[in-house]
């Protein structure tokens, strides 16, 4: 069967436009017209931007015939998660709040893509202000799985997760601030990767949690996610978190050898209650590894047990802070019938939020609250720093560390609507490297007996994802799990 244009990765997709074999309108119009068919099942994008891409791409195909390329991304179409602002285009965090909100500045990751000649198909949906596992908690519409329509993508970044795995774009950016990008990929059977905190600008990421947030990529391989990392990743000014360490170029990370690496199993992670199928799958590619000439160890993460608990009184209280701009007086949505101020105030956030936004802003401020401030948030930051230790120690004995990247498969969408801290724990092995700061993947590593993708996360040092990228890699190569495609 001959290969759809809509079905490269990026890197095929740069070869042949380098070689003139394929033009960037042609490979725009394949992806475009891939969402004719898919998108009535999946509902990945809150808004597509097909008329502008069309023109951006024929613009590009004029430099490209002079063989001119600002980047291996020149002539590409890429999905956008609907937290990153972008000029002129609806960015509304999937929240009636934000429905009408139109940036007037792009992010800097944006910025820096349109630099390197991207063109952007469309804004992603997400769970609303990115807060969930499933992107249910859009106020527009429920992303399906394209591996299973009557299952949940996860979330946050279930659009671009969906997107990326249904080949409605050739790769797509999302953000992580316990496991957003992770979780998706890996039931989506997608590459996910949130960079070390500070790698890639925040600035135009609408906040979440500000100390916990980050914006990373989602991909079909893992060329692709270095691809990507290269042209979003470096300091910026903007961005008083941003690191000033220099650029590394990712690409040379990507080397089929792992002889002497050393990986650790944190024995915390391998619990009662994770799916068998999941373990399984797991151990099968720690031995795929030490096949390669990697050497395994057991490892422990004491704090592990306490990572929800933390993740959720920290995040909460960040929420609560970072949500009090939305107030229907200066932008966003606005009640109409309102007597005074404060019935504006009340009206609007009651009428503008949804409700787990509702209640993780009740939770944060509960958290903040005078007399409980102490209690929870202070003794929150505190474990946090124990976490950050924990990691450091892990790290001086071994080189990354693997785990399952979810305890489950993709669950059935309504299966934990009703019960938030089921879902809460959804994001029991993604949340420790927020916590910490420090940079994780996930890459497919197989089905389960159902036909569900299966991901296995890789953590490391602080600005460590030339080894991330090394490891996940060579296991790609060797296990060849990325070229699975749902049947749509």
């Amino acid at each position: 069967m001959t290969m759809k244009l809509y079905q490269l990765t990026i890197h095929q997709a740069h070869q042949l436009l380098r070689k003139k074999e394929i033009t960037s309108l042609e490979l725009v119009k394949s992806v475009f017209e891939r969402i004719d068919q898919t998108e009535p099942k999946i509902s990945a994008y809150n808004e597509l931007r097909k008329e502008a891409a069309l023109k951006e791409s024929e613009q590009f195909d004029r430099k490209i015939k002079e063989g001119k390329f600002k980047s291996p991304l020149t002539g590409i179409p890429l999905g956008l998660k609907d937290n990153i602002c972008s000029a002129g285009v609806r960015t509304t965090c999937s929240s009636k709040i934000l429905g009408d909100f139109i940036p007037p500045y792009d992010a800097t990751v944006v910025k820096k893509l349109k630099e390197s000649e991207t063109i952007f198909v469309g804004k992603t949906n997400m769970d609303e202000f990115a807060m969930g596992s499933s992107t249910e908690n859009s106020a527009f519409k429920k992303t399906r799985n394209p591996w299973d329509l009557e299952r949940i993508p996860g979330g946050s970044s279930g659009g671009s997760a969906a997107a990326v795995a249904a080949d409605e774009c050739l790769g797509a950016l999302g953000s992580d601030t316990g496991g957003s990008i992770r979780q998706p990929a890996a039931l989506c059977g997608v590459v996910g990767l949130k960079p070390t905190y500070g790698l890639v600008s925040r600035f135009g990421l609408v906040a979440f949690a500000s100390s916990l947030d980050q914006i990373g990529p989602l991909a079909k391989d893992v060329t692709d996610a270095a691809l990507l990392l290269n042209e979003i990743s470096g300091h910026d000014p903007m961005d008083s978190t941003s690191s000033l360490r220099p650029s590394e170029d990712y690409l040379k990370a990507l080397r089929p050898e792992v002889k002497g690496l050393k990986i650790g199993i944190p024995k915390e992670y391998l619990i009662k209650g994770i799916d068998p199928e999941i373990e399984k799958s797991v151990m099968s590619a720690v031995n795929l590894w030490k096949g390669l000439g990697a050497e395994v160890v057991e490892i422990s993460l004491p704090h592990t047990p306490y990572a929800v608990a933390t993740y959720y009184i920290l995040a909460t209280a960040e929420a609560s802070s970072n949500l009090e701009r939305y107030d229907g007086v200066r932008f966003g949505y606005r009640s109409s019938e309102v007597k005074n101020l404060n019935d504006l105030y009340e009206k609007s956030r009651a009428e503008g939020f949804g409700p787990e936004v509702k209640r993780r802003i009740m939770l944060g401020t509960y958290a903040l609250s005078s007399g409980y401030y102490d209690a929870y948030y202070k003794k929150a930051q505190q474990v946090r720093t124990l976490f950050i230790k924990d990691f450091t120690d892990a790290f001086k004995k071994v080189d990354a560390i693997v785990t399952p990247t979810t305890p489950t498969p993709a669950f059935r969408l309504g299966e934990k609507v009703q019960d938030p801290l089921q879902m809460y724990l959804s994001d029991i092995f993604t949340i420790s490297a927020n916590l910490a700061g420090i940079p994780a993947i996930s890459v497919p590593c197989g089905l389960s007996s159902t036909g569900l993708p299966i991901g296995i996360q890789i953590m490391g040092r602080y600005f460590g994802e030339s080894t991330l990228l090394n490891l996940a890699y060579a296991y790609e190569q060797a296990s060849g799990f990325h070229n699975q495609k749902p049947n749509l």
